[in-house]
């Protein structure tokens, strides 16, 4: 069969786009994702009870479609998506890597581990987080498992460093606080990224000596020193830890989007226009690669929404 849409990635932006073109009576829908289930950057990359926000950086968000997104926690989030894939059985492949894209005419022949797929339609949605960024300084091979990018593997009592100046860096050193000693460490002087709500909490956690903070410094260079990780800044200062958390955001993936014939622009982020198509006609890009910085839930959703009456309108023209 021939899908009207396929979506590949099973985050907001690929719910999104399925609900709304659900709503909007788009039939033969897929929706593709790798891990084994929907949402993965949120279950993985996400500390348990996080806040989640509708608005983002302290701009309020409108929702332009058919989903009430609201404010809430990580689990309450993943509840609500449950809740949006089951009461529109959406059709899922879950477990499902695409390896490449062709097209033919007006129709895509998507391969997979899973399977092949053909579509009239693809939306691309695959997010960043599932690449976390690495630091451009040689990791030694010898303490590889003290070197995380998530809070996976952390225990208690623990030396901890996370790296980063964003909110999941503050989230991380905060919640790691309670248990562990953690210094916060970030190249500028001060912290601007995080929303509202995490920079405050961060200075009352730094003033009360809660989480010690090295801002305004680099690091120059890991090492091993007696089976923990030690850290050479760039003020030449060194100090060892048990661990150390990298939470300085995602990559676009953009040897898929080359082969998939997607342009790139000078920082290999995707190009396309107001309706999120790509110059391959019939691919749309959706979610945090649609966002040079990444992006938030409420405006991957809105993706969705504009994506999927793009489809619907060239249908009926």
């Amino acid at each position: 069969m021939i899908y009207n849409l396929v979506i590949i990635g099973g985050g907001p932006g690929g719910i999104g786009t399925a609900v709304e073109a659900k709503y909007l009576g788009i039939k033969d829908i897929l929706m593709i994702e790798k891990s084994n289930n929907h949402s993965h950057t949120i279950r993985k990359f996400y500390k348990d009870k996080k806040r989640v926000d509708k608005d983002w950086q302290g701009k309020s968000v409108e929702l332009d479609g058919n989903i009430d997104f609201i404010d809430g926690t990580k689990e309450s989030t993943l509840d609500y998506f449950d809740t949006l894939l089951d009461d529109d059985l959406i059709d899922t492949k879950f477990d499902c890597e695409v390896t490449s894209i062709i097209k033919e005419n007006d129709v895509f022949t998507i391969f997979s581990n899973c399977g092949t797929y053909r579509a009239k339609n693809i939306v691309i949605a695959i997010g960043k987080m599932g690449k976390p960024n690495k630091p451009n300084y040689k990791i030694p091979p010898s303490i590889t498992s003290l070197v995380n990018f998530n809070l996976d593997k952390c225990g208690n009592g623990e030396n901890i460093l996370v790296v980063g100046g964003g909110d999941s860096a503050v989230e991380y050193a905060c919640e790691l606080s309670n248990t562990n000693k953690v210094t916060l460490n970030y190249r500028q002087s001060t912290l601007s990224r995080p929303n509202p709500t995490n920079q405050t909490m961060a200075s009352e956690y730094i003033s009360s000596s809660k989480v010690e903070s090295r801002f305004g410094v680099d690091i120059v260079s890991l090492s091993s020193l007696h089976g923990k990780v030690n850290v050479q800044f760039s003020d030449t200062i060194e100090q060892i830890y048990d661990r150390i958390i990298y939470a300085i955001g995602g990559t676009t993936p953009k040897e898929f989007l080359k082969s998939c014939g997607v342009a790139l622009d000078e920082k290999s982020n995707p190009i396309f226009d107001d309706n999120y198509e790509s110059n391959m006609k019939g691919i749309y890009i959706a979610g945090d690669i649609a966002f040079a910085s990444g992006g938030s839930i409420a405006i991957a959703l809105n993706h969705g929404y504009k994506i999927a009456n793009h489809i619907i309108n060239k249908c009926t023209d």
